[in-house]
């Protein structure tokens, strides 16, 4: 019975890691059908080459220094527990490599392919798995100096803070760095419109990811004796909360709309675990307002180029998720206990700032070594063909 218990929690967590690498097309897609026709390519390739590269960082150094592993011994060691340790790495890798693909989206249609290359490297390798060393396996003493201090653990169950805030803030590092694309805001103060290329693409990509999501939250049990229907039905109250939300504050816009579930999705990643599903409706929904919200301001007021809205979308909205999971999670609230609003926030802020703080010093780095956007030839002719030679719709090499 051992054995067949084992075996299980390896496809169980096996099925899970396949779910959340198919995310990966979802980021792809969503990518693809926001950004214009000349970089559809580039974040096709972006996102393929970016796992490819985590992957490599991740087994090498990036897991050692979450939870003190590696891999360096016979396959023989490796194999046992019907090889459980291998799958789980494979599982948590698809976390590691979402904060690549999620930075994609805010530097798309203007930043160099090799020196992001480098940057997912550094990213996966060593400043993601400090921080997810530091909550998910009690690393430095920050978890226990939390629940001394406040009496409960940052609760972060399945990633708004480790994996999507601290994705949207290496992002907003990422973009701030960069600068706006070319022509996106005019020096008479007009702001030039690049609508998506294809909506279809987008609501592609929304779909893959929400489907994908259930994989990512539920499968984060990582054993069958540990999954909850409480998770599945928490996210899906979350998913149609921001969805609704970001229908009626985004006036019925096609990308707001395709992005509100994700939004919710994220929130809900910390406390899918605790809260009541009303309570999991209403982080949702929140996050939907505020993705559409900050999107907007961010975009137009504050003239940030944030291509896909990372930082509004996983930055703020995981932030929020956090925050939201020392509120619905009590018990007065219906939630299962067991978590600190302090604790929470005062978790949520350490993963903010050593994201922001990770990320200026990555991007900045290469910035001064190397440079990290295309020249402004380069960027009016497209990621395309300036990098990869060849454009989605080959019409344009065909008929001159």
């Amino acid at each position: 019975m051992e054995s067949l218990k084992t075996g299980g929690d390896v496809l169980f967590v096996l099925l899970g890691a396949i779910m959340v690498l198919a995310m990966h097309a979802g980021f792809a897609f969503l990518e693809l059908g926001t950004v214009r026709k000349k970089n559809q390519v580039n974040a096709l390739v972006k996102i393929l080459t970016d796992f490819s590269v985590s992957t490599i960082a991740y087994f090498f150094i990036g897991y050692g220094i979450a939870y003190g592993v590696d891999f360096l011994s016979g396959a023989e060691t490796l194999a046992q527990k019907n090889g459980y340790d291998l799958v789980k790495f494979f599982f948590l890798l698809t976390f590691a490599a979402a904060i690549p693909a999620i930075v994609s989206g805010g530097i798309a249609e203007r930043a160099k392919f090799n020196p992001q290359l480098a940057a997912t490297f550094l990213l996966v390798g060593f400043v993601y798995p400090f921080f997810e060393g530091m909550v998910w396996n009690g690393n430095y003493g920050f978890q226990s100096w939390l629940e001394a201090s406040f009496g409960a653990r940052l609760h972060d169950f399945a990633g708004s803070v480790v994996v999507h805030a601290v994705g949207g803030w290496i992002g907003l590092a990422a973009v701030v760095l960069l600068g706006a694309r070319h022509g996106r805001y005019r020096k008479e103060g007009g702001i030039a419109a690049h609508p998506p290329s294809s909506i279809p693409f987008l609501a592609l990509g929304a779909w893959i990811l929400t489907v994908g999501w259930f994989g990512f939250n539920v499968m984060s049990a990582q054993a069958i004796e540990a999954v909850s229907g409480l998770v599945a039905v928490n996210s899906l109250m979350a998913m149609v909360g921001g969805t609704l939300a970001a229908l009626f504050a985004g006036r019925n816009d096609p990308g707001f709309i395709h992005n509100g579930p994700l939004a919710g999705l994220v929130a809900v990643c910390a406390g899918s675990d605790l809260m009541h599903p009303l309570g999991a409706l209403v982080t949702g929904a929140v996050a939907g307002a505020l993705f559409v919200w900050m999107f907007t301001v961010t975009q137009n007021k504050w003239k940030i180029d944030d291509v896909l809205g990372v930082w509004p979308l996983h930055g703020l909205c995981g932030a929020w998720g956090g925050v939201a999971a020392g509120i619905f999670g009590l018990q007065a609230l219906g939630g299962m206990g067991g978590v600190a609003f302090m604790a929470q926030l005062i978790g949520t802020l350490a993963g903010v700032l050593i994201a922001f703080a990770g990320g200026f010093i990555v991007y900045g780095a290469l910035k001064a070594a190397a440079g990290i956007r295309l020249d402004q030839e380069q960027e009016f002719q497209g990621a395309d063909l300036s990098i990869h030679r060849i454009s989605a719709t080959p019409e344009r090499e065909t008929n001159w």
